[in-house]
């Protein structure tokens, strides 16, 4: 008998079938793979079609049809033409597109559309009660909080937010949690003043 014969008698192992096994477990996967999908199988939805989102924006629902990758931001802006909020760096940094969804601060360009489906979402121009200004808009103007005016609408959001939030005791509360919004203008001593101007009578009212 040879020692090759000799060895796998000893350890009762053939290394010709263990590899004829392996080789036909192999195929199993690839074959199931031919097979294709299950006859009752449903098809996964295709992304690039639109979508109808009903969207509640200043107290009144829109009723939108849109690719399903639109944010919130462009949803007002192109579909219901709402253009305070500003579209800035689009990578959520710079704060110019921050609106309220269920008075939290939000960053529009960020958020999906179809994530802020029932939900309420408060824009700059929804602020307003007719003629009368919020006070926050009204604190701005009369603070020069402002010079061209593109971050002003995002500031404004945030600047309601953070009295809100209770976050508008101190000047120090006000610039860290109002940091998110940027002023390339650098007229943040004016805002500051204009956040402190509103603060009493936001939580007054």
């Amino acid at each position: 008998m040879s020692d090759k014969t000799n060895s796998t008698t000893r350890s009762g192992f053939d290394r010709r079938m263990f590899l004829a096994g392996a080789a036909g477990s192999a195929v199993v996967p690839l074959t199931a793979r031919a097979a294709g999908p299950a006859p009752n199988a449903a098809a996964a939805p295709d992304p690039s079609l639109p979508v109808d989102v009903t969207l509640r924006v200043n107290g009144d629902s829109r009723l939108l049809t849109i690719d399903a990758r639109t944010t919130v931001l462009d949803a007002l802006r192109e579909h219901i033409g709402l253009t305070g909020s500003k579209k800035g760096c689009d990578h959520g940094q710079c704060g110019a597109c921050t609106v309220l969804i269920d008075d939290r601060r939000a960053i529009s360009c960020l958020t999906l559309a179809l994530a802020a489906e029932g939900r309420d979402i408060t824009t700059v121009e929804g602020l307003a009660k007719g003629d009368k200004l919020h006070p926050m808009q009204q604190a701005f103007i009369e603070q020069d909080a402002f010079q061209c005016g593109y971050c002003t609408p995002g500031q404004i959001m945030s600047a309601i937010a953070c009295v809100k939030e209770g976050h508008a005791n101190s000047e120090a509360d006000i610039r860290e949690y109002m940091s998110g919004n940027i002023c390339r203008c650098a007229a943040y001593p004016n805002i500051v003043a204009a956040v402190k101007q509103a603060a009493p009578e936001i939580l007054k009212g």
